[in-house]
C-alpha cells in the first residue's frame, strides 16, 4: 500500500479526534532546554518544579527499585546532579506520556503496552552501545516512543483495533499488515501524525514511522535499525502484548541487522542465544519501572 496514502488516512483519523491528548508544555520546553549545548541543572529544576505533577512523578520514579540508590533522594536538583541531564530527559518525557495514555481496552492491557515500549527502550541502549551508537539515551527514548501510534489505536478505534487483535491472533500476521489490511493504514503512520502534533524532533517523527522499514530512512537508520531489532527481541521475549507470542525472526534475514553490520562489523560475533538470555534477566527490572510509574501516576491524583 502506498506509504502517502497511508499517511493521509493516518491524518484523517487523528484529525477527527478532539481531545488528543498532548504532551505538557513544561515537558516540551524541558526537552528544548535539555537540547541547549550549555545548560544548566538549575534551569532545568527551576523550569520543571513549575509543573508539580510531572515534578512528582519524576521524584516517585528516581527513588524507585529500578533505580536502586538504596537512599532516598528529596531534591528535584539533587536528582538532576546524581542521574544526569540527559537521564532526566528520559524521565520528562516517559511520565508525560504515560500520564497521555493510561486505560486498558478490551484484550489490550496498557501495562503490557508500556512493559514492551520501555523492554524495548532498554534493548535498544543495549545494542547502541554494543555498536558504538553515539546518544544511548536517543536510543532509549526512541524504543520508548516507537509505538505510539497502537496506544492511540487502542483508545480511539477501539473496535477497529479488537478486529486487528483478533486478526493476527495466534496466527503469522504482522500487526502492521493486518492494521494495513484492515485499516488502511498503520500505527507507524499514525504514530508520525501524533509526533508532528507534538512538535517532536524530526529524528524521532522518522522513527516512529520507519521502526518496521529502516532501510527507507534517511535521518537516521542506524537508529531506527537499532529500534527494529529490539522491537523483534522483545517480540519474542516475555515483553510482547496483542497476541503476538508466535513471531520468530532469523537475524540475518532482517534489514536492520546488515544496517547495523555495517555500521559495527563485530556484531558479526555476537552470540544472538546468549544475548537473548541476557535480555530475560533485566524483564523483571522493566515490569519493576512500569509498576512504579503506575503507581506514581496513580499517587498523583490523576
Amino acid at each position: 500500500m502506498d506509504k502517502l496514502a497511508m499517511i493521509q488516512r493516518a491524518e484523517e483519523l487523528v484529525g477527527t479526534i478532539e481531545d488528543l491528548p498532548t504532551i505538557p508544555v513544561v515537558a516540551t520546553q524541558v526537552l528544548l532546554l535539555l537540547d541547549q549545548p550549555e545548560v544548566r541543572v538549575e534551569d532545568v529544576a527551576d523550569l520543571m518544579l513549575t509543573d508539580q505533577v510531572m515534578t512528582a512523578r519524576v521524584m516517585k520514579m528516581v527513588n524507585s527499585p529500578i533505580f536502586k540508590l538504596g537512599h532516598d533522594i528529596t531534591s528535584l536538583r539533587l536528582a538532576l546532579v546524581y542521574l544526569g541531564l540527559k537521564h532526566i530527559r528520559e524521565l520528562a518525557l516517559t511520565t508525560s506520556l504515560i500520564n497521555a495514555f493510561d486505560a486498558d481496552t478490551g484484550d489490550f492491557q496498557i501495562s503490557a503496552f508500556w512493559e514492551h515500549s520501555f523492554g524495548v527502550g532498554m534493548v535498544s541502549k543495549i545494542i547502541a552501545e554494543k555498536i558504538g551508537y553515539p546518544d544511548l539515551e536517543k536510543a532509549y527514548i526512541g524504543g520508548i516512543i516507537h509505538d505510539l501510534g497502537v496506544v492511540f489505536l487502542s483508545q480511539y478505534q477501539r473496535e477497529d483495533f479488537q478486529a486487528v487483535l483478533d486478526r493476527i491472533k495466534d496466527k503469522p500476521i504482522k500487526l502492521v499488515d493486518a492494521e494495513a489490511e484492515l485499516l488502511g493504514t498503520t500505527h507507524c503512520e499514525i504514530g508520525l501524525c501524533m509526533a508532528r502534533k507534538w512538535n517532536f524532533p524530526e529524528v524521532y517523527c522518522e522513527l516512529i514511522s520507519q521502526h518496521h522499514t529502516p532501510a527507507e530512512a534517511t535521518i537516521d537508520p542506524v537508529l531506527c535499525a537499532i529500534v527494529n531489532l529490539s522491537d523483534l527481541f522483545c517480540g519474542v521475549r516475555e515483553l510482547n502484548y496483542g497476541g503476538r507470542e508466535w513471531v520468530s525472526f532469523n537475524l540475518s534475514d532482517e534489514a536492520a541487522w546488515q544496517i547495523l553490520r555495517n555500521e559495527a562489523p563485530n556484531l558479526a560475533n555476537l552470540d544472538i542465544e546468549r544475548f537473548c538470555y541476557e535480555l530475560d534477566d533485566a524483564i523483571p527490572d522493566v515490569k519493576a519501572l512500569v509498576s512504579s510509574i503506575f503507581t506514581s501516576h496513580e499517587q498523583a491524583g490523576d
